[in-house]
């Protein structure tokens, strides 16, 4: 986890969060067209392709889905966007001054600072998005899942309700440190832990999740996917470039990682273009016969960060997986007690 500002003290923390949300190239739209830019082409590495390589991050505050009193408005007008940034700007100078505000008796409550620690979202870098949801389209959401995915789902939940504290299998994978579905396909920025660092060499990019501390190892050198039978938690990517686009290709996903309720027959391809010095433009497609009777579609920029990107040791510190279950233990040996068992 990166704690760089924490050492700073304060009134670091507050600049730091100001500078931090400067507009930033927006997802969606081409980079501005100055003296600078205009003929700006991306680096190339030894063998020849765009050099993607270096830190980045996902960081932002566009949901995924638009809110649903916007409606089809797509896109925030420069004034929408100038007064979030001095909302957002407000926010974390008094919770830097004050503490996270929490309601008593709540799970918030009893959660650390993240602002005390240099994990609020404000505290690294961000880019601002004029997009109201990171979904592209008038709708702006995720299709309703078929009928047989919704029965699917519920079976699913049925099966585990009233087991959900039996034994570690029952917990989820983010809680085992297994997979956090932000270190996942497609890329979606977390609450903190949004930074990426890319390698490449001839024929493979690799890309490095701070979230669980996980690498992406994307082949492209044609290599095929595994048989269909051959399910992983990230599916399996295969890339090709496409003129200045990385273009990957995801099967192969299992069904013990569903996205957004998504099965088996998830198929992501995703599409990482650097339009600009500090820019890559991120899109993707989803689609899953199984779930939703349409594919849809999303992009968010990514911005440069500073490196480097520390280990996140989630098994090293997961103390909340033994003392939730062992909590468990206790509040059964209660119950039966109480019951005379």
């Amino acid at each position: 986890m990166w704690n760089r500002y924490l050492a700073s003290g304060v009134t670091a923390t507050i600049v730091t969060g100001v500078l931090a949300l400067a507009p930033a190239p927006v997802a969606g739209q081409a980079p501005a067209k100055t003296k600078d830019t205009k003929a700006w082409k991306a680096p190339r590495t030894p063998d020849g392709v765009p050099d993607f390589q270096g830190y980045w991050t996902n960081n932002t505050l566009t949901p995924l889905e638009r809110p649903k009193g916007l409606g089809s408005k797509e896109f925030y007008t420069d004034q929408e966007i100038a007064d979030a940034q001095k909302k957002e700007q407000q926010r974390l100078a008094l919770n830097v001054a004050e503490g996270r505000p929490t309601e008593q008796g709540t799970a918030d409550d009893v959660h650390y600072d993240f602002a005390q620690f240099g994990l609020d979202k404000s505290q690294a870098n961000m880019v601002w998005d004029k997009r109201t949801s990171l979904i592209i389209g008038s709708t702006g959401t995720i299709p309703p899942q078929l009928p047989e995915a919704r029965k699917r789902n519920a079976d699913i939940a049925a099966k585990n309700r009233g087991h959900e504290f039996d034994g570690p299998e029952n917990r989820p994978l983010s809680a085992r440190c297994i997979i956090m579905g932000y270190d996942a396909v497609p890329m979606l920025p977390a609450g903190y832990n949004n930074n990426l660092q890319i390698v490449q060499g001839a024929g493979i990019v690799t890309i490095l999740h701070e979230m669980n501390h996980s690498a992406r190892v994307i082949p492209t050198n044609s290599s095929p996917h595994p048989a269909p039978t051959i399910g992983m938690y990230r599916g399996d990517s295969r890339g090709h470039w496409d003129g200045d686009t990385l273009v990957v290709d995801v099967t192969n996903f299992n069904d013990r990682n569903p996205f957004r309720g998504s099965s088996d027959k998830l198929h992501v391809v995703e599409r990482f273009t650097r339009v600009a010095p500090d820019t890559i433009l991120y899109r993707f497609t989803v689609e899953d016969p199984a779930t939703w009777d349409q594919p849809w579609t999303a992009e968010l920029a990514w911005t440069k960060a500073a490196g480097p990107i520390y280990e996140f040791g989630c098994h090293e510190g997961n103390y909340g997986l033994a003392n939730t279950l062992s909590g468990a233990r206790v509040a059964e040996a209660e119950a039966a007690k109480k019951s005379g068992k």
